[in-house]
């Protein structure tokens, strides 16, 4: 089992990463939607990474509701500087949620939405958060490539 250490430094790299970009982009290019079927703004990903890291991490595994509107996450928009503070301030709550988190238990507040093989336990699900923030991570970078590409 990997240490809690690596464990958040991965997930440090991946938010401060993602949170660098929408940084880089702007208020204009991250709130931008690349012309892609389906396509989300660089806010939208990153608020989602937010709203997944405190759902997963606390909600689920800790059984402390973090409010949280998935959908509304998709439609977010607003300034980068602000969205960049809230990230920090997830950063901070992930290293508390992850200390608290037992990892061979069963989270507090098991997900019964589908098969969620992987939340048998508060270490499975803490994997889950990462595996989020990694894959939205890409996609991220990919949207930043697509919107930078744009002409100005």
């Amino acid at each position: 089992m990997i240490d809690e250490k690596t464990y958040l430094r991965f997930c440090d790299e991946a938010l401060v990463a993602m949170r660098d970009i929408v940084v880089e982009l702007g208020d204009d290019l991250a709130n931008r939607r690349p012309d892609l079927p389906g396509a989300n703004t660089p806010f939208a990903i990153l608020t989602h990474c937010l709203g997944v890291a405190a759902r997963w991490a606390s909600t689920v595994n800790l059984g402390e509701v973090v409010p949280r509107d998935r959908d509304a996450e998709f439609t977010a928009s607003g300034a980068v500087a602000d969205l960049a503070t809230d990230t920090d301030r997830t950063r901070i709550a992930l290293q508390e949620w992850v200390s608290r988190s037992d990892v061979h238990a069963p989270p507090a507040n098991p997900t019964h939405e589908r098969d969620d093989w992987y939340a048998a336990t508060q270490g499975g699900v803490l994997m889950h958060v990462y595996e989020e923030l990694a894959q939205h991570r890409g996609q991220l970078e990919v949207t930043r490539d697509l919107l930078q590409a744009l002409p100005q």
